[in-house]
């Protein structure tokens, strides 16, 4: 007979439950999640896989009860004891390699932090780079602090009319229903700090979030005794115009580091992830002026404590102010500001003199920054062509912009089923080199998967057989096909009750799926495959050997024609021959690209080169079993090999646009019909295509270990971090 739990051991599990909520270490690790699905299958599904809204779902009675089933409490105390073990390890990479930054953290500023579904404040890739940038910075167990925005209405949800265009709507985010918590001060109240912008004092209050062992603090406008305007700043992830840009970047650079400054926090490094919280530079210089600096020792000092990393190589990326406007939202701050106006325009100008030249975030980041890197090999060459004019008689070469290639945090995207199945092979395998293997990483099997070691092993079918690894291939499909199912039923405006079996029928789980999801900006060219589009019919429509198209993403509200580009897309897939083998799925978040990452086939990727300065969507597919398929820009430049996935052309472009879209598009076609095509559907008498999952070996193999937030906060540590 199993003995109830006593009251304080009930309060204690309910506790710990709490805490865990509110720490996103749970969104990956997988018993975690499990608990917070069971208590209520249908809540998780429905709130975005949010455990603190599913903790206000179930009652505490309820939970309470729950937790007298001696299985459920077992798990439970197995999460808490991994989360508190995770919580105190002092043997982590970063205590061994950058103790010093324990003290003097990191500071990482971002206007964006894309860490989940459930915390919905951040427009794309930049964003989903800064989480990844945290989780990893925790799991190294590195000194690390973020600093971004609290957005009250977050990014935009998607919706499609019935003209096929993208419209906008925003919900309110409830910050008592998601995972942060409000900052507070040793007596139990709010940490409120202050920032002038325009000609007023602007109060802000200040959220966590904790992301294993590293908080995040996020910074919100939102009070009653600021004025409408400025309680708005903090609104909507990029939302407004450059009057509202800039005083949310005001905000966080001088209001960031001003929160560090209250909190205790003296960070070694401040590190600007873009340009946007390039303003914290002015705030240092003002601060080394109040202690007695000089102009120009402020600057040096300054200098030596900021890290900027740029990540765009298109123009409109980057920030540009009129000396109005800067003048506008700087008015009061300016008098605290000890230096000419003009100096200050100087400083965002690649030529100081020049009153026609607007103020450029970016050169203001470049020019106080001891180092400044792009974000792929590719985008710090391209870097340093677009900014050598503010290093005159500087070889191009030699211009002082390095490069460090994006990553992912792999645990946090790969997906449950995969998770599991790649954690039975650590810690379950028995036989020979396996078993060392098992003995070495069984207990922490989670970071085996960051190991190059482990993924070597993806080559070596006496670990992973042929006949299991096509197995998890087509569950992963099954998975998607059926998740593409749903949501397209939901998307429809009417459903009667034979719907149920049309949208069952869309997609098919032997096909040759092809994905394609990311933002809608123009220069990567969503509908570039369809520029074959009679031959592309002929392709879906071949029985023995199908494709189909899976396409996702949102383009900004004011970007016009990436808004074209989704409704020809949806126009083909609602009228065309295409009808059935292509669909797009609505409202592109986190939760969307798991599941596309992990169940396509192929993942396709066409920018104009060279302007994806990384992009990191494919890094994703790779441990799931999904290949690349993209032009050589970004960080697949470096990762092909000609063996572990396909490229589309070569290692150059044309510099005429039009052509290049030709020849890309015609080079695109050729490798998917004399190379994709028949590799996929060559099979074996047991049915079993052992050409492509050789290529799937060794894109596993060569590939995920290479490409994760785990090797890239690393090389920001040794290069940068520990070094001025």
């Amino acid at each position: 007979m199993t003995t109830p739990l006593t009251a304080l051991e009930l309060n204690e599990l309910v506790a710990g439950l709490n805490k865990v909520a509110r720490n996103l270490w749970w969104c990956w690790d997988q018993e975690a999640q499990d608990l917070f699905y069971k208590l209520s299958p249908r809540g998780w599904q429905n709130m975005f896989h949010n455990p603190v809204a599913v903790l206000r779902e179930v009652s505490e009675y309820e939970l309470r009860v729950h937790l007298q089933e001696p299985g459920f409490a077992e798990k439970v105390r197995a999460v808490l004891k991994d989360f508190n073990n995770y919580l105190n390890d002092k043997s982590t990479w970063a205590h061994k390699n950058a103790p010093k930054l324990h003290e003097n953290p990191v500071a990482y500023f971002s206007a964006e932090f894309g860490f989940h579904e459930s915390l919905p404040i951040s427009a794309g890739g930049l964003g989903i780079l800064a989480g990844d940038h945290a989780k990893s910075a925790s799991d190294l167990g590195l000194g690390f602090v973020g600093v971004g925005l609290f957005y009250r209405e977050g990014y935009f949800q998607q919706a499609i009319d019935s003209n096929n265009w993208q419209t906008e709507f925003y919900n309110p985010v409830d910050p008592h229903n998601i995972p942060l918590e409000p900052l507070l001060d040793s007596k139990g109240d709010r940490v409120i700090c202050n920032v002038e912008i325009g000609m007023t004092s602007v109060d802000f209050q200040v959220w966590r979030v904790n992301v294993g062992r590293c908080p995040v603090y996020l910074l919100d406008t939102n009070l009653p005794q600021n004025e409408a305007l400025y309680r708005d700043l903090t609104t909507r992830v990029y939302g407004g115009d450059s009057a509202t840009r800039i005083m949310q970047e005001i905000l966080l650079g001088i209001g960031g580091v001003r929160l560090l400054r209250k909190l205790g926090i003296a960070p070694s490094t401040f590190h600007m992830n873009e340009g946007h919280a390039a303003f914290l530079t002015l705030e240092l210089i003002r601060e080394k002026i109040a202690l007695g600096k000089t102009a120009a020792e402020a600057q040096t000092l300054t200098k030596q404590e900021c890290l900027f990393t740029t990540h765009t190589p298109v123009e409109a990326g980057h920030d540009r102010f009129t000396p109005d406007l800067m003048n506008y939202a700087l008015q009061r701050y300016l008098t605290l500001l000890p230096l000419p106006f003009n100096d200050i325009l100087g400083l965002g100008r690649v030529t100081p003199a020049n009153a026609a030249e607007p103020f450029c975030m970016t050169v203001l980041a470049l020019k106080l920054s001891r180092a400044a890197n792009g974000v792929s090999e590719l985008h710090g060459q391209v870097s340093r062509h677009m900014w050598q004019s503010l290093y005159p008689g500087v070889e191009e070469s030699k211009v002082p912009i390095g490069h460090i290639t994006n990553g992912i945090h792999l645990l946090g995207w790969m997906k449950g089923s995969v998770r599991q199945f790649w954690r039975a092979k650590i810690t379950n395998n028995n036989n020979g080199e396996s078993k060392m293997f098992r003995e070495r990483f069984g207990a922490d099997w989670a970071s085996a998967l960051n190991h190059a070691d482990f993924w070597a092993k993806m080559t070596d079918p006496a670990f992973v057989s042929d006949e299991e690894l096509w197995a998890l291939r087509y569950k992963v499909r099954r998975e998607l096909i059926e998740f593409a199912r749903r949501k397209l039923m939901i998307q429809s405006q009417r459903v009667t009750p034979g719907d149920y079996i049309r949208f069952d029928q869309l997609l098919n789980p032997d096909a040759l799926t092809i994905g394609f999801a990311r933002r809608f900006a123009t220069y990567k060219r969503a509908p570039l495959i369809f520029q074959q589009f009679e031959n592309i019919v002929k392709l879906v429509r071949d029985q023995k050997r199908p494709v189909q198209f899976i396409f996702a993403g949102k383009a900004h509200p004011r970007d016009n024609d990436g808004k074209r580009f989704i409704q020809q897309i949806i126009h083909l897939s609602k009228h065309s021959e295409l009808q059935g083998s292509l669909v797009f799925l609505e409202n592109y978040d986190v939760h969307v690209a798991r599941q596309m990452v992990a169940g396509c086939d192929i993942w396709l990727n066409n920018p104009r080169r060279p302007l994806e300065a990384s992009g990191t969507s494919g890094m994703k597919a790779s441990c799931h079993g999904c290949l690349g398929f993209s032009i050589l820009d970004g960080w697949w430049r470096e990762g092909y090999d000609g063996t572990n996935g396909f490229g589309i052309s070569g290692d150059s472009h044309p510099d005429n646009v039009e052509e290049q879209d030709r020849v890309d598009s015609a080079n695109l076609y050729q490798t998917l019909t004399e190379q994709i095509v028949p590799m996929f559907f060559n099979r074996d008498a047991n049915g079993i295509p052992r050409e492509w999952l050789t290529r799937v070996r060794r894109s596993m193999a060569t590939l995920v270990p290479q490409f994760t937030t785990d090797r890239m906060v690393k090389e920001y540590t040794n290069k940068y971090y520990l070094t001025k």
